[in-house]
């Protein structure tokens, strides 16, 4: 497909060869993290200048809240090199607030996000087999496989504490948990979980039952699913090292097969985003019509606040859930394929799609950017940053280094450079020719002779599989290059894919 022009909107202004800014008729400050070779399409503009008419909702909020202890209001908003536009809010998007939250500025889907384990397989060994492996992972991740067995009492506990609410033991020493080694949990905390006191807007999922019974032990039928559009898991080894000091620490080396996930919440986050927005409809004043831009503000004071934060929170922690067993299937795959546990040990979790408060009524609101803080007692060399391609091209691992000019934040891929609904058009020779080169695994194989013959199903699956083809996506090494010039973060190494498991 054409490459998208490069030419700057001009609504924006250059302010240094890592830097753009947009000015508002809200005065708040923006500023976007993107050198010249990454491109920032139109739309996304359009959609943050709305998304900033909130800061006059704020206001109208105020006047009409007689009493507060502090002004709600926007205060930065930085945007992440992989923006682009979303739904209602653009993806790749840092809002600063003081006194309120948004509930939409971190979306629906409530803590998507990445982890990237290591394993002790080299691509060497893991190359020869990967006919095996993509047998595997098809009858893991689509064929019944997953076969995730859950208690009521690990649900509720998942969903109030995260991962160490499933308890020390599994439901079932079976299947995929035979993989789970106690190192699993020994991740940063905000990554393990965010505890709270209740589940109850989620009982059905608690108590739902299923295949298996005994004792309460139902088989799962949601958990472990990648989800739709970007969310994906892969099969990477370490192509390169760009940092040999971080990457030793973080126990990275050359031609060391990696594992990488990328999902979120699925169904409860939806439900907890609905829940969000609908406590702050509730709570606009009935005097005031609502927002036009569809952004309802939640003030930090206010009751229902409490409610939304305990979803938000239930929703996030299945999210780090997902995604611990979604690796599990990754480790069952490769060691059914390989006939040798693979040792695998998480090197990070990193959460999108998430808000922070901070104890000074402030809100850091992230959607599709993820936190890069920089060096501290607990992580020597930076926070890890997980940044990846598009389908078939390299990812990276970089080191986030606290950067205050862009809210302590970098992006989580390179982000759109197409609609979907335009990359859906695209070329079909383009598209065979990828295929020739690259493994995808999802629900339906296409190299299946009984399938080969129906015309309309293979034509809808290569319509799918097209909206995440890599022309739909800005390339990555400028990305990750903005990120590095303006002192976001650094990278640490290079991952190439060897296939990708596409839900």
């Amino acid at each position: 497909m054409a490459a998208m022009s490069r030419r700057t909107d001009p609504r924006l202004t250059r302010v240094d060869d890592s830097w753009l800014s947009l000015s508002n008729p809200a005065g708040v400050p923006v500023e976007i993290c993107a050198g010249p070779d990454v491109p920032v399409e139109t739309a996304a503009v359009d959609e943050l200048l709305a998304v900033l008419d909130t800061a006059t909702a704020l206001r109208t909020l105020a006047d009409a809240t007689p009493g507060l202890a502090r002004e709600p209001r926007i205060d930065r908003v930085v945007c992440t090199p992989d923006l682009h536009k979303g739904a209602g809010i653009p993806i790749g998007t840092v809002v600063h607030t003081t006194g309120a939250l948004l509930p939409a500025a971190v979306g629906n889907d409530i803590n998507c996000g990445m982890r990237v384990e290591a394993t002790r397989l080299t691509v060497d060994q893991v190359r020869p087999r990967l006919d095996a492996v993509e047998r595997a992972l098809r009858h893991l991740f689509f064929e019944g496989g997953r076969r995730i067995a859950l208690t009521p009492a690990q649900r509720e506990g998942l969903l109030r504490e995260g991962l160490p609410g499933l308890g020390t033991k599994s439901a079932r020493n079976e299947g995929i948990w035979a993989h789970a080694v106690p190192e699993d949990k020994e991740i940063p905390a905000h990554a393990a979980g965010w505890p709270v006191d209740s589940a109850e807007d989620f009982r059905d999922w608690i108590t739902s039952g299923g295949a298996g019974g005994g004792d309460g032990v139902s088989y799962d039928s949601v958990i472990g699913s990648v989800g739709g559009g970007n969310h994906f898991a892969e099969l990477q080894y370490v192509s390169a090292v760009h940092d040999g000091a971080t990457a030793y620490a973080w126990g990275l080396a050359p031609g060391q097969v990696v594992t990488m996930v990328h999902s979120g919440s699925l169904t409860l986050g939806h439900q907890a985003g609905a829940t969000g927005r609908d406590l702050a409809r509730a709570a606009w004043p009935k005097t005031l019509p609502l927002p036009a831009n569809g952004i309802v503000p939640l003030l930090l004071d206010h009751p229902r606040k409490h409610r939304y934060l305990t979803a938000f929170a239930n929703a996030a922690n299945f999210a780090i859930g997902n995604r611990y067993f979604l690796s599990l299937m990754m480790r069952a795959g490769l060691a059914a394929a390989t006939g040798a546990e693979p040792g695998a040990r998480p090197v990070y979790e990193s959460p999108h799609n998430l808000l922070w408060e901070g104890g000074d009524g402030t809100v850091v609101h992230r959607k599709g950017a993820t936190p890069a803080g920089g060096p501290d007692e607990a992580r020597l060399y930076g926070e890890p940053v997980i940044v990846p391609g598009s389908m078939g091209a390299a990812s990276y691992l970089l080191r986030g280094l606290g950067s205050t000019r862009s809210l302590g934040s970098a992006c989580h891929g390179a982000g759109r450079r197409v609609p979907r609904g335009a990359a859906a058009r695209g070329s079909d020779a383009e598209l065979d020719a990828f295929l020739r080169e690259f493994r995808v695994v999802t629900p339906l194989n296409h190299r299946d002779p009984t399938i080969a013959g129906r015309r309309d199903i293979i034509e809808a699956w290569r319509r799918d599989l097209k909206q995440e083809a890599p022309w739909a996506y800005k390339d990555v090494a400028p990305v990750v290059e903005s990120l590095r010039t303006a002192g976001v973060a650094e990278p640490v190494v290079e991952l190439r894919p060897l296939l990708t498991v596409k839900g």
